[in-house]
């Protein structure tokens, strides 16, 4: 494929509208209505399961097998508690980052619809200086304007809410994306794209292509457990974000080197298949597409590890994006570094042969 640039408006106005879009762990259904509306040209058929996740399919009726998955949902916080006085204090719904909580709005989700908030914190000429508390847990709190429980109740808002933030997405000099939740709706975009592109290029593949939006990633790669027993894949490509580890605050020595605009990220990790990972090493090295590498020690943290392990094992590799301030309301992305994902996750798929087993013990 040309060296052309893969993004086009209609795929970056999806894009935008899909980020911006909220989809908490465990609520992920309207942004996966819009995914499939957006992917619904360029595959036979869609498949849906209980909680959520979906997947188009290209050649449903081959007995092989591959995956291409990003997951859909974004990290949030519920409802926890309700004070006399009308705050809220609430509990994460993956892994949410107190820290960056004080003086953000957000957006509490009810039946009657969205109840606008803050996180409150108390203005620096009330702080005792000397020992200054951080922001934890059990002490950032949510202001709706409520004078008292009862008018917290009143607006539609009780324990269990799920709460978001309202930040969209935005455009930094020119090719940086950065938002909320590109951890990991950029991952469901992307593979979208590789969709796209094998109809716009017409090409046919020798297998059944899965392309998957699974749910519930955040909180224990729930979603690819439950959807990989449902396709029982013999291959999957697995995309997600990994920490560009250039900005301050961050030891090399632990995280490794990986940074924005250098590439997709190629993890090693016993949940990598060696044989599959080296397919796509060769790939990258053919059509000249920038590649990292990454270690994981054990796991990969990601719906990798669901899928290598599940149905006795399915041959499995991580792709990532590389990215600034995870689980942030900023984090933010290369363009390059998405079209290059892309670019490499096609050229890959038309490097794998009908029936592979990517055994160790075949030559």
């Amino acid at each position: 494929m040309a060296k052309k640039n893969i993004l086009n408006k209609k795929s970056l106005d999806f894009f935008e509208k899909y980020l911006n879009n909220p989809s908490p762990t465990g609520y992920e259904w309207e942004g996966q209505k819009l995914w499939m509306n957006y992917l619904k040209p360029y595959v036979d058929t869609f498949i849906t399961d209980t909680y959520g996740t979906a997947v188009g399919v290209i050649n449903p009726e081959a007995k092989y097998k591959v995956v291409i998955e990003g997951h859909s949902d974004e990290i949030s916080w519920y409802v926890n508690y309700i004070t006399d006085n009308g705050l809220i204090y609430v509990i994460r719904n993956g892994g949410s980052d107190h820290q960056i909580a004080p003086s953000k709005w957000v957006n509490v989700h009810t039946k009657n619809g969205m109840v606008k908030g803050v996180f409150g914190w108390p203005a620096i000429h009330t702080r005792d200086k000397s020992k200054e508390e951080a922001p934890k847990l059990d002490n950032i709190f949510i202001d709706i304007g409520a004078k008292d429980k009862k008018e917290v109740e009143k607006l539609g808002v009780h324990v269990g809410c799920v709460i978001t933030y309202p930040d969209e997405f935005q455009v930094l000099n020119k090719d940086k994306f950065v938002c909320r939740a590109i951890d990991n709706r950029a991952g469901g975009f992307m593979v979208a794209e590789v969709a796209r592109l094998l109809h716009e290029n017409k090409k046919k593949l020798p297998f059944g292509l899965y392309i998957t939006n699974s749910v519930q990633e955040e909180i224990g790669l729930r979603g690819a457990e439950m959807i990989t027993q449902r396709i029982k894949p013999n291959v999957a490509i697995i995309t997600d974000v990994c920490h560009d580890t250039t900005t301050p605050m961050i030891e090399k020595k632990t995280q490794g080197h990986t940074e924005i605009g250098a590439g997709p990220v190629i993890s090693y990790a016993p949940a990598v298949q060696n044989k599959l990972r080296e397919r796509i090493l060769e790939t990258a090295e053919k059509n000249k597409i920038p590649f990292q590498r990454m270690a994981a020690s054990r796991a990969t943290g990601t719906d990798t590890d669901a899928f290598a392990y599940s149905n006795g094992g399915v041959a499995s590799a991580l792709i990532s994006l590389p990215l600034r301030y995870m689980h942030t309301t900023v984090e933010t992305i290369h363009r390059d570094d998405v079209e290059n994902v892309i670019r490499l996750i096609y050229e890959t798929l038309l490097n794998i042969k009908d029936g592979e087993t990517f055994s160790y013990f075949e030559d």
